[in-house]
């Protein structure tokens, strides 16, 4: 089982809306999720990715890494509303995903609770990425 190659989809979703949907814009946190759902199958997040209302048959989503030996086999996104986000297509993207015969997943697990410190930690880590700032 450990052998399935699987690709994390999160949404890179403008920082402008933390207050409204802060898991949305929390790309640690949809990752993270979507690394139990594999781990829990036995599978391991070989690709995340991090995309924005990206066509559903974009290359990104499709190439092979380079020395992989074949492509993804199962994509897994949090939820409903982080792949509206991340794809231009929700529904264009699983029929793509049906036409290569890659599964679609959604992890469906509970989604973090967000205090008003919960926030200011993923603004910060977001706002500053190039004063080496790690989130911790």
């Amino acid at each position: 089982m450990g052998d399935v190659r699987v690709a994390a989809i999160a949404s890179l979703t403008p920082l402008e809306e933390l207050d409204g949907d802060p898991f949305l814009v929390d790309t640690r946190s949809q990752h993270a999720m979507c690394a139990r759902w594999a781990a829990g199958r036995g599978y391991v997040v070989t690709r995340q990715l991090r995309v924005y209302g990206l066509p559903p048959d974009h290359r990104a989503l499709w190439e092979e890494d380079e020395g992989d030996g074949g492509g993804v086999e199962v994509f897994v996104v949090p939820n409903d509303r982080v792949l509206a986000r991340a794809l231009a297509s929700a529904g264009g993207f699983a029929a793509e995903c049906e036409r290569r015969g890659v599964r679609l997943e959604f992890a469906g697990l509970e989604e973090p609770a967000y205090t008003s410190g919960g926030k200011a930690s993923v603004h910060r880590r977001l706002s500053m990425p190039t004063a080496g700032y790690d989130g911790c």
